[in-house]
């Protein structure tokens, strides 16, 4: 059986895409190596909730119940997500993890531990959050130090007594830091000062009014996409800073060695502590996509608004993948039904002897 596309990733990407392929009629099917829909929210640490509201959280054509100005938490994530792929009997396989992808006399033949799929095209939806980035010099630290990465960070009853240092200047990271100030001394490194915004003003999500202002929908190759992408991200909601002006939590410079004396920062100072949580991100790895001209040096994927050099390889899920507002709930959507038009497009010149349009 060939496919006419599949769909690596059933998180909130690649399940844009099949609602937009199922609205083409296409037979297509989603691998991915969870076990269930909404895994990924349900597996972050218990107290995470969205700094976008639920007008900006939902994937199209389902809503997601609730105060629409409100801040959905994970197991609501979660729960929607299942809701989703029930609601638009989305073609799921779950632990179907993906190894291997080439390209055969126009073919693309998908391995996973147990299974070679046939489609014609396929849609990388694994998104950014695929590796859990820690530094190097990690693994200089004592082995009576509990390290922890974000990803793997729970609840603060996970760490051993004693002071904790959270590495990493993100939203996830300011987070866990003023939840783990109300139980223990904690300190935050950065690589520089951080930079507030509001959740709410005037009564209004802040995501509302840079809906309005059209920053959400900032071209990324605009000038003012290109200006915007240079920024470093806000911290969204005042928790952090309210912890820090009480001094529950200490920020540090950026975090550049360690060792048996602890954590050195830029700007000189060492700190010994108990635990430390790796607020650091993630890295890419695409090691599976084994088809010639897919990669460029560097190991990045290559791509244009999420289509690929390859005919018949696109993209979702990617940030600034076409705009602004490509890493939101909402942002992926659009961007998923840009990629499926492209591909129809693109399979309508086929079909007519054209090639790629």
């Amino acid at each position: 059986m060939i496919y006419d596309a599949i769909v690596i990733g059933a998180g909130q990407a690649g399940m844009a895409a099949g609602y937009w392929l199922k609205r083409e009629g296409q037979h297509f099917l989603i691998l991915d190596r969870g076990r269930e829909a909404g895994e990924m929210w349900s597996s972050r640490y218990k107290s995470l909730k969205l700094f976008t509201p639920r007008t900006h959280s939902a994937l199209p054509g389902l809503k997601l119940e609730g105060d629409p100005i409100g801040f959905p938490n994970k197991q609501e994530m979660a729960a929607y997500l299942k809701k989703y792929a029930a609601k638009f009997e989305l073609p799921i396989r779950f632990g179907s993890e993906v190894v291997a992808v080439r390209k055969e006399e126009g073919t693309f033949l998908i391995h996973t531990e147990r299974e070679v799929f046939q489609s014609r095209a396929l849609i990388v939806a694994t998104g950014p959050f695929q590796q859990p980035r820690v530094p190097d010099f990690a693994s200089h630290l004592p082995r009576d130090i509990m390290q922890l990465h974000s990803s793997a960070y729970q609840e603060p009853s996970q760490l051993q007594d004693g002071p904790v240092l959270v590495v990493g200047g993100g939203n996830s990271g300011a987070q866990i830091a003023a939840e783990l100030a109300d139980t223990r001394e904690t300190y935050l490194a950065l690589a520089e000062q951080p930079r507030y915004l509001p959740m709410s003003l005037f009564g209004r999500s802040l995501f509302w009014w840079l809906d309005l202002a059209g920053i959400l929908r900032a071209d990324s190759s605009s000038w003012a996409g290109q200006r915007l992408r240079r920024q470093r991200d806000p911290i969204f909601g005042y928790e952090l800073k309210q912890a820090v002006k009480c001094g529950k939590v200490v920020l540090k410079t950026r975090a550049v060695h360690a060792g048996a004396a602890g954590i050195q920062f830029a700007d000189g100072s060492r700190l010994t502590v108990r635990n430390i949580v790796w607020a650091t991100g993630y890295v890419t790895s695409y090691g599976w996509l084994q088809v010639d001209g897919a990669l460029d040096a560097n190991r990045k994927v290559v791509h244009t608004r999420g289509v690929g050099p390859i005919e018949g390889l696109y993209y979702v899920g990617l940030p600034w993948q076409t705009h602004r507002g490509s890493s939101l709930l909402a942002g992926v959507g659009r961007d998923a039904r840009e990629v499926v038009r492209a591909m129809m497009i693109q399979k309508e010149g086929i079909r007519n002897g054209k090639g790629t349009p």
